[in-house]
Protein backbone atom coordinates (compact mmCIF):
# COMPACT_ATOMS: atom_id res chain seq x y z
CA UNK A 1 0.00 0.00 0.00
CA UNK A 2 2.69 2.45 0.32
CA UNK A 3 3.47 5.03 2.66
CA UNK A 4 0.18 5.61 5.07
CA UNK A 5 -0.17 8.88 7.52
CA UNK A 6 -2.78 8.85 9.93
CA UNK A 7 -4.68 12.22 10.02
CA UNK A 8 -6.29 11.98 13.24
CA UNK A 9 -9.17 14.66 15.09
CA UNK A 10 -12.92 15.37 15.98
CA UNK A 11 -13.36 16.52 12.87
CA UNK A 12 -16.94 18.09 14.42
CA UNK A 13 -17.64 19.29 11.63
CA UNK A 14 -14.88 18.80 9.13
CA UNK A 15 -14.41 21.77 7.47
CA UNK A 16 -12.73 23.45 4.19
CA UNK A 17 -9.25 23.96 6.22
CA UNK A 18 -9.43 19.67 7.04
CA UNK A 19 -9.85 18.71 3.46
CA UNK A 20 -7.30 21.41 2.30
CA UNK A 21 -4.70 19.21 4.71
CA UNK A 22 -6.48 15.78 3.09
CA UNK A 23 -6.01 16.92 -0.10
CA UNK A 24 -2.74 18.29 0.65
CA UNK A 25 -1.80 15.14 1.99
CA UNK A 26 -2.49 12.74 -0.54
CA UNK A 27 -0.30 14.23 -3.04
CA UNK A 28 2.29 13.23 -0.61
CA UNK A 29 1.50 10.29 0.97
CA UNK A 30 0.18 6.77 -0.50
CA UNK A 31 -2.72 6.35 1.69
CA UNK A 32 -3.91 9.05 3.91
CA UNK A 33 -6.10 7.60 6.47
CA UNK A 34 -8.53 10.49 8.23
CA UNK A 35 -9.01 8.86 11.71
CA UNK A 36 -12.07 10.32 13.12
CA UNK A 37 -11.72 10.29 17.35
CA UNK A 38 -14.51 8.74 18.59
CA UNK A 39 -14.21 8.77 22.57
CA UNK A 40 -13.51 12.83 23.16
CA UNK A 41 -14.01 14.85 26.08
CA UNK A 42 -15.34 17.71 23.14
CA UNK A 43 -19.48 17.95 23.53
CA UNK A 44 -20.00 17.15 20.07
CA UNK A 45 -22.69 18.31 17.17
CA UNK A 46 -22.57 15.11 15.68
CA UNK A 47 -22.16 11.41 16.54
CA UNK A 48 -18.79 9.31 15.99
CA UNK A 49 -21.00 7.46 12.74
CA UNK A 50 -22.34 11.16 11.59
CA UNK A 51 -18.97 12.38 11.88
CA UNK A 52 -17.18 9.29 9.51
CA UNK A 53 -20.38 9.76 6.99
CA UNK A 54 -19.76 13.56 6.70
CA UNK A 55 -15.94 13.16 6.34
CA UNK A 56 -16.74 10.24 3.69
CA UNK A 57 -19.36 12.45 1.53
CA UNK A 58 -16.80 15.57 1.57
CA UNK A 59 -13.66 13.39 0.46
CA UNK A 60 -14.92 10.84 -1.75
CA UNK A 61 -12.93 12.36 -4.31
CA UNK A 62 -9.73 11.42 -3.03
CA UNK A 63 -9.23 7.62 -3.74
CA UNK A 64 -6.54 7.34 -1.46
CA UNK A 65 -8.45 8.69 1.24
CA UNK A 66 -9.93 6.52 3.64
CA UNK A 67 -12.48 7.56 6.80
CA UNK A 68 -12.34 5.65 9.78
CA UNK A 69 -13.21 5.89 13.33
CA UNK A 70 -10.72 4.91 16.03
CA UNK A 71 -11.08 4.61 19.90
CA UNK A 72 -8.61 4.63 22.58
CA UNK A 73 -5.08 5.64 22.26
CA UNK A 74 -4.02 7.44 19.03
CA UNK A 75 -0.66 5.39 18.97
CA UNK A 76 -2.17 2.11 19.12
CA UNK A 77 -3.82 2.62 16.05
CA UNK A 78 -1.41 4.22 14.07
CA UNK A 79 0.52 1.29 14.63
CA UNK A 80 -2.48 -1.53 13.57
CA UNK A 81 -2.54 0.93 10.30
CA UNK A 82 1.17 0.25 9.87
CA UNK A 83 1.02 3.81 9.00
CA UNK A 84 4.19 6.06 9.46
CA UNK A 85 3.10 9.59 9.49
CA UNK A 86 1.11 10.96 12.46
CA UNK A 87 -0.49 14.27 9.99
CA UNK A 88 -0.88 17.46 11.96
CA UNK A 89 -2.56 21.02 10.75
CA UNK A 90 -1.03 24.03 12.16
CA UNK A 91 -3.31 27.10 11.72
CA UNK A 92 -1.00 29.41 14.06
CA UNK A 93 1.93 29.52 15.38
CA UNK A 94 -0.09 29.29 19.01
CA UNK A 95 -0.92 25.18 17.71
CA UNK A 96 2.99 24.70 17.57
CA UNK A 97 3.65 24.15 21.16
CA UNK A 98 0.61 22.00 22.26
CA UNK A 99 0.91 20.08 19.13
CA UNK A 100 4.74 19.68 19.42
CA UNK A 101 4.20 18.01 22.85
CA UNK A 102 1.86 15.66 21.20
CA UNK A 103 4.32 14.73 18.99
CA UNK A 104 6.98 13.96 21.41
CA UNK A 105 4.92 11.95 23.16
CA UNK A 106 3.40 9.91 20.31
CA UNK A 107 7.44 9.04 19.06
CA UNK A 108 7.63 7.77 22.53
CA UNK A 109 4.89 5.53 22.25
CA UNK A 110 5.32 4.70 18.49
CA UNK A 111 8.62 5.34 17.45
CA UNK A 112 7.97 3.83 13.99
CA UNK A 113 5.98 6.93 12.58
CA UNK A 114 7.07 10.51 12.90
CA UNK A 115 4.41 13.75 13.41
CA UNK A 116 4.38 15.88 9.88
CA UNK A 117 2.88 19.23 10.23
CA UNK A 118 1.33 20.85 7.70
CA UNK A 119 0.50 24.06 8.20
CA UNK A 120 -2.89 25.70 6.44
CA UNK A 121 -3.54 27.23 4.11
CA UNK A 122 -4.02 30.78 4.30
CA UNK A 123 -7.44 31.63 3.71
CA UNK A 124 -8.23 28.82 6.23
CA UNK A 125 -6.20 29.78 8.78
CA UNK A 126 -8.80 31.47 10.70
CA UNK A 127 -11.57 28.42 10.49
CA UNK A 128 -11.81 26.20 13.57
CA UNK A 129 -14.45 23.69 13.96
CA UNK A 130 -15.32 24.88 17.29
CA UNK A 131 -16.14 28.49 15.80
CA UNK A 132 -17.82 26.50 12.76
CA UNK A 133 -20.66 25.17 15.60
CA UNK A 134 -20.66 28.45 17.34
CA UNK A 135 -21.28 30.69 14.51
CA UNK A 136 -23.91 28.19 12.99
CA UNK A 137 -25.61 27.85 16.23
CA UNK A 138 -25.93 31.84 16.34
CA UNK A 139 -27.65 31.89 13.04
CA UNK A 140 -24.76 32.90 11.31
CA UNK A 141 -24.01 31.82 8.03
CA UNK A 142 -20.84 28.95 7.54
CA UNK A 143 -21.02 27.86 4.08
CA UNK A 144 -18.25 29.40 2.48
CA UNK A 145 -15.93 27.46 5.53
CA UNK A 146 -17.75 24.07 5.06
CA UNK A 147 -18.82 21.61 1.99
CA UNK A 148 -22.14 22.01 1.15
CA UNK A 149 -23.08 18.83 2.55
CA UNK A 150 -21.75 19.29 6.24
CA UNK A 151 -23.45 23.04 6.08
CA UNK A 152 -26.99 21.57 5.17
CA UNK A 153 -26.18 19.07 8.34
CA UNK A 154 -25.23 21.87 10.64
CA UNK A 155 -28.44 24.08 9.59
CA UNK A 156 -30.35 20.73 10.06
CA UNK A 157 -28.91 20.11 13.55
CA UNK A 158 -28.51 23.48 15.14
CA UNK A 159 -31.82 24.08 13.75
CA UNK A 160 -33.16 21.24 15.41
CA UNK A 161 -31.43 22.26 18.95
CA UNK A 162 -32.74 25.75 18.35
CA UNK A 163 -36.58 24.47 18.30
CA UNK A 164 -35.97 22.19 21.33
Amino acid sequence: MGTIAIYPGTFDPITKGHSDIVARAAGIFDHVILAVAAATAKNTAFSTDERVDLARQVLAEHKNVEVRRFEGLLAHFVRDCGAKAVLRGLRAVSDFEYEFQLAGMNKKLVPEADTVFLPTTENYSYISSSLIREIASLGGNVGEFVHPIVHAALTERLGKRKKA
